[in-house]
């Protein structure tokens, strides 16, 4: 690869990092409490990114693009998967409107930032525009296409979408901290998780 190439890349990259997603919104939705599940998600996304560009190194994402079948099946399931953050968020958002104590959320703490990396993970490998996008375009940046060379353009974009992430975590978090308003941040919240499941269900229609 050469230097213009990898400026080009990156530059690409930097513009589609900061093209709102379905994994932003899931890192917004974690970030409006708390920053650290937020960063959480942003991490497990990224290596739901790095799985991704593996995947298309060794050539299996071309199933996908091959097979509808099989894109439409994980299209569906990303979808599906989407729906049940938004409405496992607002269920959330009710227990917690209902009996929330200083001591609970200390103790519920690391159980959020593991969900929330998981949450992460899972919502960008089920989503197959990624393993395409990697498919189609890496090969684009590259003058010699081989495993190892895919793969670390895979990681830069990786990198770049989760310091994006994380920053949007950061102030998200640091929005609602100085905020401080509780109807505020309810409503964001609410807003979030709604935004969340209407992704899903229009991810999971679009394979129809």
């Amino acid at each position: 690869m050469t230097l213009s190439l990898l400026l080009s890349f990156v530059g690409l990259c930097i513009l589609l990092s900061v093209t709102p997603g379905p994994d932003s919104f899931l890192v917004l939705r974690f970030s409006i409490v708390d920053a650290r599940p937020g960063i959480a998600a942003a991490i497990g996304s990224a290596l739901g990114g790095i799985v991704w560009a593996a995947v298309v190194a060794a050539g299996v994402a071309a199933l996908l693009e091959q097979s509808a079948t099989a894109y439409r099946t994980l299209k569906v399931i990303g979808g599906i998967y989407l729906v049940y953050l938004g409405i496992r968020a607002l269920i959330d958002h009710r227990k917690r409107g209902t009996a929330a104590t200083s001591e609970q959320s200390a103790t519920q703490a690391p159980t959020s930032i593991r969900s929330a990396f998981a949450a992460g993970v899972v919502s960008c490998m089920f989503n197959p525009k990624v393993g395409l996008f990697y498919l189609a375009v890496l090969p684009q940046f590259l003058t010699d296409v081989t495993f190892l060379n895919t793969l670390a353009l895979g990681a830069i974009e990786c990198s770049i979408a989760a310091v994006e992430m994380i920053l949007l975590a950061l102030l998200a978090s640091r929005a609602v901290a100085m905020l401080r308003r509780p109807r505020v941040r309810d409503r964001l919240e609410q807003i979030s998780a709604a935004i969340l499941a209407a992704l899903g269900i229009g991810t999971a229609a679009s394979a129809a």
